[in-house]
C-alpha cells in the first residue's frame, strides 16, 4: 500500500514538473489579427493605404523589438523602441501607395524581437485592385 501511495505521489511530482518545464517563459508578441485584408477594391475608390498593426505581448517578460522592416514599397513610419511590458500593447505604423492598375495586394512587415520561440514574425496585407465593369 506505502509502495502505491508512494509511486502515485512522484508520479503526480514528475508530471507536475513536466507541465512546468513546458510553459514557455520570456516575452511573446502577438498580433491582434495576423493579417490586413482589404478585399476587393476598386481604381475609382482606392482605400487610405496608412495601417496601424497592434501586438500585445503576452509573455511574462519586456518584449523588444530589435527590428521592423516592410517589402515592397511598404514604408514602416514608426514602431516602438522601448521594451513592451508583459500585458501591454503596441503599435507598428506602416504606409504604402496602391498603384492606380488591377492588381493584386501582396505586402508584408517582418518583425525581428525577442519573442520566445519566434523571433521573426509576419504580418500580411492583403487584397485586389480592380476596376468596375
Amino acid at each position: 500500500m506505502i509502495r502505491k501511495m508512494l509511486s502515485f505521489t512522484l508520479l503526480i511530482m514528475f508530471s507536475a514538473l513536466m507541465v512546468h518545464a513546458t510553459e514557455e517563459e520570456g516575452p511573446k508578441l502577438k498580433f491582434e489579427k495576423d493579417r490586413h485584408d482589404y478585399g476587393t477594391v476598386y481604381l475609382d475608390e482606392l482605400p487610405d493605404t496608412q495601417l496601424e498593426i497592434e501586438f500585445t505581448n503576452e509573455g511574462n517578460k519586456p518584449l523588444i523589438l530589435n527590428n521592423v522592416r516592410a517589402c515592397c514599397g511598404t514604408r514602416v513610419t514608426q514602431w516602438p523602441r522601448e521594451p513592451i511590458m508583459p500585458g501591454e500593447k503596441g503599435t507598428i505604423n506602416v504606409e504604402f501607395r496602391l498603384a492606380p492598375r488591377p492588381h493584386r495586394i501582396s505586402r508584408t512587415v517582418t518583425v525581428h524581437s525577442n519573442s520566445e520561440g519566434n523571433p521573426t514574425s509576419v504580418f500580411r496585407i492583403t487584397g485586389q485592385v480592380e476596376a468596375r465593369d
